[in-house]
């Protein structure tokens, strides 16, 4: 089944923050796997539900070398992050054709609930600590060129509306 489609910035889901999942049901395990239908699509390491229009804080993040290790994290929150950065080229399918480098965290222990519905923790590092971190920014109403000055976030945005039309 194709997955729903990727909504355009600068739609309102994507800068408002989700609820809060109160349980794991069929309907969120459902949308987890189309979420990582669409990320493998892309293909990319991670996503957000809001980036299908779906405002629930709900997350998948896979950065693999052969895929099928996808983790499905709800209601994440970061406990810890290293204080030792990593610098990775990031983008999303919500604003196609344009990217920019970012530093984040190399390593972060994140809270979550996962698909058994049950209370876990677990540290992420490298590319998976990256993408963790994306998503929870896009469960906040956040995209990844917020993290840029005003200067470089205008010229990005510009580009992209070039590029989207």
């Amino acid at each position: 089944m194709p997955h729903r489609p990727f909504v355009p910035y600068p739609a309102r889901v994507l800068r408002t923050p989700a609820r809060e999942v109160e349980e794991i049901t069929d309907e969120v395990r459902a949308l987890w796997d189309e979420m990582i239908e669409a990320m493998d699509a892309m293909p990319g390491v991670g996503l957000a539900a809001p980036q299908l229009g779906v405002a629930l804080r709900l997350a998948v993040v896979d950065a693999s070398d052969k895929r099928g290790q996808a983790v499905r994290l709800a209601n994440p929150t970061i406990l810890l992050a290293s204080h030792e950065l990593r610098l990775h080229e990031e983008a999303s399918p919500n604003v196609p054709g344009v990217s920019a480098a970012l530093e984040r965290p190399r390593a972060v222990t994140v809270r979550f609930i996962n698909e058994a519905g049950q209370p876990d923790e677990q540290d992420f590092v490298g590319l998976w600590a990256t993408s963790v971190q994306h998503q929870i920014d896009h469960l906040n109403g956040k995209m990844y060129f917020d993290r840029l000055s005003r200067t470089k976030r205008d010229m990005l945005l510009k580009k992209a509306r070039k590029l989207n039309g």
